[in-house]
């Protein structure tokens, strides 16, 4: 079945409707941007004046974006202080992979078992885009990427909760698993476990992407916290 434009209903879920972004949408992103590469060291301030100058806005859109990151756990408000970047130890970071390894090897099973053929060949062309810019080297866009990917394929399972709390601890730890991957050798790993991800993926093998997704965030931890 085809609508006015002459596409199939198929088609427009794959494809979603391109949509104009908010200011606040536009500045939420470029402040995590921010946080994630490091211009906002973790234990930083966040000087609303400084950055609002930096990012040719006011406070108050501003303030807003970081109420916003406040509730993902990239950021605290402390008293006396304000907004301060969130600083994680190895311990936080152990139990949120723990758990986001649960949740994501879950959510593959689910999608497996489940998801539509064309939600996985959406993934699917995820990770080709993705590789692309491994190839380039861009670094920051591959990142946002390969999150989106892991996001994805917890989404696909249809359950709204876990996709919820996944969405939640996977935004705590960004900063963390950007880095992660820098240096070739850790970055090439990291590429070579989504790789392995998606063939069984496309297999809608759900017990082997669920011991790849283990042996992927295995990895991320031993990654990060050599950074740490």
């Amino acid at each position: 079945m085809t609508n006015e434009a002459g596409m199939s209903s198929e088609a427009q879920d794959v494809y979603p409707r391109i949509t104009r972004r908010t200011l606040h949408e536009e500045v939420l992103e470029r402040l995590r941007d921010m946080i994630i590469e490091g211009r906002l060291a973790p234990g930083q301030r966040i000087n609303e004046g400084a950055v609002g100058a930096q990012l040719g806005v006011s406070r108050t859109p501003l303030r807003e974006a970081i109420k916003t990151l406040a509730s993902e756990g990239l950021v605290e408000i402390q008293p006396a202080k304000g907004a301060v970047v969130r600083k994680f130890s190895a311990h936080d970071l152990l139990q949120i992979l723990e758990v986001l390894k649960t949740l994501e090897q879950l959510g593959g099973r689910m999608t497996c078992a489940q998801a539509s053929d064309e939600a996985i060949a959406a993934i699917k062309a995820m990770h080709d885009e993705m590789m692309e810019l491994y190839r380039v080297r861009n670094r920051l866009d591959y990142f946002k990427l390969n999150q989106a990917i892991h996001s994805a394929i917890v989404t696909a399972s249809g359950n709204n909760v876990l996709v919820e709390m996944h969405g939640t601890l996977q935004a705590r730890i960004k900063r963390l698993r950007f880095i992660g991957n820098e240096g070739p050798e850790k970055w090439a790993g990291a590429v070579a476990e989504h790789e392995e991800m998606i063939e069984a993926l496309l297999k809608r093998d759900g017990d082997a992407l669920a011991v790849i997704i283990g042996k992927h965030m295995d990895s991320t931890l031993v990654r990060v916290r050599d950074v740490l």
